[in-house]
């Protein structure tokens, strides 16, 4: 037993396309196809019910509706598209910096805590300046006696005191190693950096985070007692198909959608595109973002980055329907549907770009009511978009 398995919407659609090549073999074929069919299965016949007249040609009966369909119109026309490219991203502050003390000791006092908004060179935090005081005072009467040394030595060779200027290079660099005045300086001025640099300055305008730390607690230099995070500027980073890198380059403009509050958007420009390829065919971007103060490093994000492409032929994604699997748009000529097969480009949130010549510019596009259109289907205009 031969059975035939077909969906109505297939039926209709290739005595549609038979119909269109005016070619009598293809009729042929088509009619040999269903008359060997002992058992035809006909999937969805509701697509092709109600639809009572036939417009013959070449003996063939093609199936159209009885009643108009009402469908919208637009005209098809070159314009500028928009492209948008979407993807996933993760932000990033542009600057971060983790921030230590240079010495280990006591802290005395913290003057923020995490979530603090700080200027650049506000104070953070500050140890216990007791011992670096007296490591200071210790360093600089070390120094004192050096120098006194010094001057001895010089002395013994015949030099008078503080007649520096007229002893040779070699000379003093002997004198000072003999009397261990540079390694006194050497430590006096450690000393004083480390005590000037017992509080803890921002390095810039930002946010502070990771800050576990309390007082009265001694600290290492070797573990970072907080980080500060730039808040005036934040970076995102995402990721593109390769095919899709022909479409964007630095300075285009992206938008950026926190997963948490998508009604927000912020703007940016793509400032690096990394140009490898990794082995799963994507290509790492990165874009600087103005976040108000309202975006935090490792915030997952929607990122869309816009172009403007001009002249382009642009259908709303409305007008576009499949038919067998291929894409389908359907003109108005004489009051019917007319099928046309396109080949689209590019898309964005509401439209596609067509390539080829199936229509062409001035076409009137057929936009709504066009799901179960028919070729030369007779249709009604209700509303004609300019």
């Amino acid at each position: 037993t031969n059975v035939v398995y077909v969906t109505g919407e297939q039926f209709a659609n290739e005595f549609i396309d038979a119909s269109r090549t005016q070619n009598g073999q293809s009729f042929t074929k088509l009619r040999r196809k269903y008359r060997k069919a002992d058992v035809l299965l006909v999937d969805d016949v509701q697509f092709i019910s109600g639809k009572e007249k036939t417009v013959e040609e070449e003996g063939v009966n093609t199936v159209l509706p009885d009643k108009k369909t009402e469908v919208t119109v637009v005209p098809l026309k070159r314009q500028t598209f928009y492209h948008e490219l979407v993807s996933n991203g993760k932000m990033k502050a542009a600057e971060e910096a983790a921030l230590n003390f240079e010495t280990g000791g006591v802290v005395a006092k913290i003057y923020v805590k995490n979530g603090t908004r700080v200027k650049k060179n506000q104070p953070l935090a500050e140890l216990d300046p007791f011992l670096l005081q007296n490591k200071t005072a210790q360093a600089a009467d070390a120094l004192a006696k050096a120098k006194l040394e010094l001057q001895d030595v010089l002395i013994g060779q015949g030099y008078a005191v503080g007649d520096t200027a007229s002893v040779p290079a070699d000379v003093m660099r002997l004198a000072k190693v003999k009397s261990g005045y540079d390694q006194a300086l050497y430590q006096y001025e450690i000393a004083r950096y480390e005590e000037e640099h017992a509080t803890l300055r921002a390095p810039f305008d930002g946010v502070v985070a990771n800050l576990f730390a309390k007082p009265y607690n001694r600290v290492s230099t070797a573990d970072a007692f907080c980080t500060v995070i730039g808040s005036n500027r934040m970076e995102v980073d995402f990721t593109v198909l390769e095919n899709e890198l022909p479409l964007i380059k630095q300075g285009d403009k992206v938008t950026v959608s926190p997963y948490a509050n998508p009604g927000a958007k912020y703007e940016g420009r793509i400032s690096e595109i990394n140009p490898l390829v990794d082995e799963k065919g994507m290509v790492n971007v990165k874009a600087t973002v103005a976040s108000r103060g309202e975006l935090f490093s490792g915030m997952n994000v929607r990122v869309k980055v816009r172009r403007e492409l001009p002249d382009q032929l642009v259908i709303p994604k409305s007008a576009l329907v499949l038919r067998s699997g291929k894409q389908v748009v359907f003109t108005l000529k004489n009051d019917m549907a007319i099928w046309n097969y396109v080949q689209t480009q590019l898309e964005n949130s509401d439209s596609y770009t067509l390539v080829g010549e199936e229509i062409k510019e001035g076409d009137l596009v057929i936009a709504t009511g066009n799901v179960n259109l028919a070729h030369e289907a007779p249709v009604t205009v209700v509303e004609e978009t300019k």
